[in-house]
């Protein structure tokens, strides 16, 4: 917690400074510098912090999917990656993990931000009460979707089953300093998300000041995120239509292919184009950097992961490229610039819709929603409609299609979690590699990440138990 506790400690001085606003002394010596939060556009403006708010890192999830290419170099400097990426049970996780922290302190902070935001935009001036109610509901979705992440990447995965007996994160809900927390159980955890969800939906807008501001239609994806990882399907396919009235676009792949194409197909070329995934992207109800802030490529992807898009895949013939640089063959990326690898997009809510529809056993329905996405993936000479007979068929042809389009997210590890407890569609993954053959059963603790020993040891104001026990 010690990072977290920095962040809290810096915004603290600043609402501090607001606190004594009855003592004009004091206020006279603010640091030079040091800005002092007090009308609505001040606290906006944190939303607009893309580095310290609008991030999510899920580093050792890509490995342990194997969703990316990941150097020889790299692997041996860091021995959490290799524990992840080859799959390695006996391997100490949590003590391996001294280095690795992004991914919690890059959500806590932004949970941080968002207390702030919704203990104190109340008494920001310079401001409608219904455009500070606004702002409000925005940090309640930004506090959802982090603890959806941190619940995904640091406790099991939903079962109702067992979800009140097992734990997920800390649960805090305030940024003062040394503020206490306790590790509630998945299902309190959820149930809380969701409450963020409800009392936010009334307050919010179509539309938002910038796309790193959640609207109605982030709010009700989001929903619908959740509740198809709880299982709750028609409630999940009632949020999925409910977004969809706000953003129904779908970006067609094969058009940007057809733009670049002289340029993708000249052999030994690995010239990048610039990517439509980014703040602009017109599927976009919210944008949230992955890894990368900055405009950059993205990861490289493992040969065996490429043959698991569908033949024809115009999206993945836009971004990557099969090249051999000395003893080590991949598929580097044609792409540079910005990736809304952390946010909500229509085609995950195209996909939650279609699986949902799967599950309460409309079929037809949810090939058709399927296929409204595939046709703008896959070439004109590739496509044909798909078609099945079953809700297991079904459903695995959807997860095929969703695992590899929000490929480097959360979702599709979340997803692999969620569909590895059910024995239909449970997945060992296999690869062999210099000649030794691995494999990732759907049981393997692996799929739970330890806490950082950073956060495990200093703990803050409460106590953390592992979820994992390496």
């Amino acid at each position: 917690m010690k990072k977290i506790l920095s962040n809290t400690l810096k915004i603290s001085a600043l609402i501090l400074l607001v606190s004594l606003s009855s003592c004009k002394k004091f206020l006279d010596v603010v640091p030079k510098g040091v800005k002092v939060p007090t009308t609505l556009a001040d606290y906006e403006a944190m939303i607009r912090d893309e580095y310290g708010n609008q991030r999510t890192t899920i580093t050792q999830a890509v490995l342990l999917m194997n969703d990316k290419f990941e150097t020889t170099a790299n692997l041996n400097y860091y021995p959490l990656y290799s524990a992840n990426y080859f799959w390695n049970e006996n391997a100490d996780r949590i003590a391996l993990n001294n280095g690795d922290e992004t991914t919690y302190y890059n959500a806590y902070t932004a949970i941080s931000t968002s207390n702030l935001l919704i203990e104190h935009v109340p008494a920001a001036t310079e401001s409608s009460e219904a455009d500070k109610a606004q702002l409000i509901a925005q940090a309640k979705v930004l506090r959802a979707l982090n603890y959806y992440v941190l619940t995904n990447y640091y406790a099991d995965t939903y079962e109702e089953a067992n979800a009140a007996s097992k734990l997920a994160v800390p649960l805090i809900l305030s940024a003062d300093i040394n503020a206490p927390h306790t590790q509630v159980s998945i299902k309190e955890l959820y149930t809380f998300m969701l409450k963020d969800i409800e009392e936010a939906i009334p307050n919010l807008r179509a539309t938002s000041a910038t796309v790193l501001h959640p609207n109605l239609g982030a709010a009700y994806a989001l929903k619908a995120r959740l509740l198809l990882t709880m299982g709750q399907y028609a409630a999940a396919l009632s949020s999925a239509n409910e977004a969809l009235k706000y953003n129904d676009k779908l970006y067609d792949w094969t058009q940007f292919y057809t733009t670049y194409k002289t340029q993708i197909e000249q052999p030994d070329v690995y010239t990048n184009a610039q990517s439509p995934m980014g703040f602009d992207f017109v599927e976009n109800y919210y944008f949230r950097h992955g890894t990368n802030y900055n405009a950059a490529r993205e990861s490289a992807l493992r040969t065996d992961r490429a043959t698991r898009f569908e033949t024809g895949d115009a999206r993945f013939a836009s971004r990557w490229k099969l090249r051999t640089v000395a003893a080590d063959t991949y598929y580097t990326s044609i792409t540079t610039g910005f990736y809304n690898y952390g946010g909500l997009t229509t085609t995950e809510v195209y996909l939650i819709k279609a699986e949902c529809q799967a599950r309460l056993n409309d079929i037809p329905g949810a090939m058709a929603t399927l296929n409204a996405v595939r046709v703008k993936r896959i070439f004109a000479q590739n496509y044909v409609p798909l078609t099945a007979s079953n809700m297991i068929t079904a459903v695995k042809l959807i997860q095929r299609t969703k695992a590899n389009e929000l490929i480097n997210s959360i979702t599709t590890f979340a997803d692999a979690r969620r569909l590895n407890k059910d024995p239909n569609y449970a997945t060992t993954l296999t690869k062999t590699e210099n000649g030794q053959n691995y494999s990732l059963s759907p049981s393997s603790h692996l799929w739970t990440m330890p806490f950082p020993q950073g956060a495990f040891k200093n703990p803050g104001n409460g106590t953390i138990k592992q979820n994992v026990d390496k």
